[in-house]
């Protein structure tokens, strides 16, 4: 009895685990606009620190990241007891969803924010990097407070992001035990922060590779090769990073836009006799997504703006 009780549990953990395994991978593919984002976003955080302090730097804001989701794994998983507290005594109060639209919405915004400020302000932005650039340069420049700014800068950036991503991946998890919820979290929260600044840190030492590689002088065969990769490397590591942003963006509005459809009914039941048809319909959801995104995130931003513009007005009044 002892010895069947134990392979009994062992296959309930075995079970469990492959549980929790198939979620994990479902709420991944739901937030992989949000993480090549974040990897994105990170990555161009660490530029403009001194070459042997990217990686400390890297270290310290993936410290802050582990701190941020030690705050927002506890709360979203209250969020989701309270949800299944209010629905077992009757109260069927949606608390996810609404979360889920709202970091959805957050992410059109932030997508079309992104592409209205790389149009209209690509000045602003080519100061900054040069101001950034002579920071580094200049010895009267305090990098140490330098350092830090960028790694609180890079914290909160970071703690958007990832409360984006645990309120996605939490929206997977409807109707799983509060265990299976725990798990989930916890192995994409670790997931995300290991991957996401392991990548980080070696998108951000690409360029020391590449010139490690073009230093070797020797004549030989291997050698000619190893300068012709490193001088791909340097060559190739710029246009990484513009693919990282753009891939980010598109998956911004891929990822909120098909949160919003998903949630509105309305929405949902325009496009969904297409989605049901595999190939082309395939590709016609995700452009129909993609266009509820750009569309809501231009809404939201002309709101913004013209919410700031008010303040504006009546502070200078």
């Amino acid at each position: 009895m002892a010895g069947s009780s134990l392979f009994a549990l062992i296959d309930d953990i075995a079970t469990l685990l492959d549980d929790v395994s198939v979620m994990t991978k479902v709420a991944a593919k739901k937030t992989a606009g949000v993480l090549g984002d974040d990897l994105a976003l990170n990555a161009q955080q660490v530029t403009g620190v001194k070459a042997d302090r990217e990686l400390p730097v890297v270290w310290a804001v993936a410290k802050g990241s582990i701190v941020n989701k030690a705050i927002l794994v506890p709360a979203a998983l209250a969020i989701s007891a309270l949800e299944t507290w209010l629905h077992g005594r009757g109260y069927n109060i949606p608390l996810v969803t609404p979360l889920m639209m709202i970091g959805g919405a957050f992410l059109c915004f932030e997508g079309v924010e992104k592409l209205a400020h790389k149009f209209l302000h690509k000045g602003e932005d080519e100061q900054q990097h040069a101001e950034r650039l002579a920071a580094v340069q200049d010895a009267n420049v305090d990098m140490v407070a330098f350092e830090k700014d960028k790694i609180r800068g890079a914290i909160r950036t970071d703690f958007i992001l990832s409360a984006e991503i645990i309120v996605i991946s939490l929206g997977t998890l409807g109707g799983r035990t509060f265990l299976e919820q725990v798990l989930t979290l916890v192995a994409i929260a670790a997931i995300m922060t290991v991957g996401v600044y392991g990548l980080v840190g070696g998108i951000v030492k690409l360029d020391d590779a590449g010139l490690a590689l073009t230093s070797d002088a020797r004549d030989s065969a291997w050698a000619r090769f190893k300068r012709a990769f490193g001088r791909g490397i340097l060559h190739s590591a710029p246009y990484l990073m513009k693919f990282l942003s753009i891939a980010g963006t598109a998956a911004m509005f891929l990822v909120g836009g098909g949160i919003l459809v998903h949630s509105i009914p309305a929405l949902h039941h325009v496009i969904a006799p297409y989605a049901l048809k595999g190939g082309w319909g395939v590709l016609w959801e995700n452009l129909f997504n993609a266009g509820v995104g750009v569309v809501a995130g231009a809404v939201i931003l002309a709101v913004v703006t013209a919410v700031q513009r008010l303040r504006g007005k009546r502070h200078a009044a």
